[in-house]
């Protein structure tokens, strides 16, 4: 039973995280999870699919973990389906860190395929922590399909996605390796040395990737020299 003290605190925070105060707002997310209540969780996934400030959103996040996985997972599974990119990231992010394998079959391969970088890196994310056991390989197959993909973040999150399945990784970079497109290549290579040595900074073996794929296509290669036949 609520005394009309909660009551009056619970108003508080959901008045919180709609107010046009960044501070606020954050104060109100913290306080819905320090003290968790099942009338903040619609609030919570509500604000998350258009809160602006990023320290907003991850306390937002934060505060939806505190939350029972029975209450959070309906709506959160409901905004992976959401025209807004925004909600489908936060969401996507958001199942990351809880964890629940339950929400594994909304990981789409439309998902893991969105035109929005945001979406798809948070759906990668999200796929490596919950993909269930024997899925990996699959998994693996999808992401080495979006090798190539975006820009240096976008890149380096698809790398560490990958890395994150382990060896069972081989077998896609292998035949991306081999691709048409250079940069396809180029990124395949750069992820096989991040497997073997996962602390090598990005941007050095993707340099190294680049050089290797261009002597490779050089002529008196044996690449160019089988090209020019």
């Amino acid at each position: 039973m609520t005394t009309t003290g909660q009551g009056t605190d619970a108003v508080r925070v959901l008045r919180g995280l709609e107010d046009s105060r960044s501070p606020v707002r954050l104060r109100a997310a913290l306080a819905a999870g320090t003290a968790p209540d099942p009338r903040f969780v619609d609030k919570l996934v509500e604000r998350c699919a258009i809160e602006p400030e990023f320290f907003v959103r991850d306390m937002l996040t934060w505060a939806l973990v505190r939350h029972p996985v029975s209450l959070t997972l309906p709506g959160l599974l409901r905004e992976t389906r959401s025209e807004r990119a925004q909600a489908r990231s936060q969401a996507l992010h958001t199942l990351s860190k809880i964890g629940d394998r339950r929400a594994w079959p909304a990981i789409t391969r439309a998902l893991l395929c969105d035109a929005d970088d945001e979406v798809a890196r948070s759906a990668w994310r999200a796929a490596v922590v919950l993909v269930p056991e024997g899925e990996e390989s699959a998994l693996a197959g999808v992401l080495a399909s979006r090798l190539g993909r975006g820009g240096p973040r976008t890149r380096l999150s698809l790398s560490r996605a990958l890395v994150a399945l382990g060896e069972v990784i081989v077998p896609a970079l292998r035949a991306a390796a081999t691709a048409p497109d250079p940069l396809v290549r180029v990124h395949a290579l750069a992820t096989q040395r991040l497997l073997r040595d996962p602390d090598a900074g990005f941007e050095s073996v993707i340099e190294e990737a680049k050089r290797v794929v261009a002597l490779a296509g050089a002529p008196g290669t044996d690449e160019g020299n089988r090209a020019d036949r």
